[in-house]
């Protein structure tokens, strides 16, 4: 029987706020979600951390991965937490909810198919292009292109995962967008197709 289904699958220890799950979801060991959308088939492996952010489907994130890690106020006087947590210090004091409020409205955007490998970080505002790769601890802090690959600190393209026309001819066909039963129906040429083949035999038939 299979694993996963329409609800999201929560191994232990996570920690999941405002979020919300498409189908065949699985959300790894120790994770923790904060104003998080995820579409479907979307996964994160162990300990991923992700904040403030929109997964497109497919999207494939790696252990320990930061996506949309928050920032401090640096242009205050301090930038500690007393200044927007202040009720953790005070009785008479409460959280600074404009803060929260501008700090949940700098979303990052993943696209669909894409890899984002161990322990790397995508910041806050920056969007992931459909099928592009972001290497293991690379520090993403500028929009990736579709179907690139990037690597580093801070993140540089290295190539490209596919030649343009092929990309642009991928996103057209927009695979991600077919209902369950078609993907199984198909699953032995994802399988054993190069991806120009795949293209070739499916444009025609959508």
């Amino acid at each position: 029987m299979a694993r996963l289904g329409l609800e999201p699958f929560l191994h232990p220890d996570c920690e999941i706020t405002a979020s919300e799950f498409g189908a065949y979801v699985e959300i790894g060991r120790g994770s923790r979600l904060t104003h998080v959308q995820m579409g479907d088939y979307s996964y994160c492996d162990r300990y991923a951390d992700i904040a403030n952010c929109t997964v497109g489907k497919f999207a494939n994130i790696a252990s320990f991965s930061r996506i949309g890690p928050t920032d401090h106020p640096m242009q205050n006087a301090s930038l500690h937490h007393f200044l927007y947590r202040s009720g953790d210090y005070w009785n008479d004091a409460g959280r600074d909810e404009a803060f929260f409020e501008a700090r949940h409205a700098r979303r990052a955007h993943i696209g669909h198919d894409t890899w984002i490998g161990h322990g790397a970080v995508v910041r806050p505002e920056v969007t992931v292009g459909h099928g592009a790769v972001v290497a293991s601890s690379a520090v993403v802090t500028k929009d990736v292109a579709p179907y690139t690959i990037v690597a580093g600190v801070p993140a540089q393209p290295l190539r490209a995962r596919y030649a343009p026309q092929v990309a642009e001819r991928m996103m057209a066909l927009a695979w991600w967008d077919w209902p369950h039963e078609v993907l199984r129906a198909r699953l032995e040429d994802f399988r054993q197709l190069p991806a120009e083949a795949f293209l070739e035999k499916y444009e025609a038939a959508n």
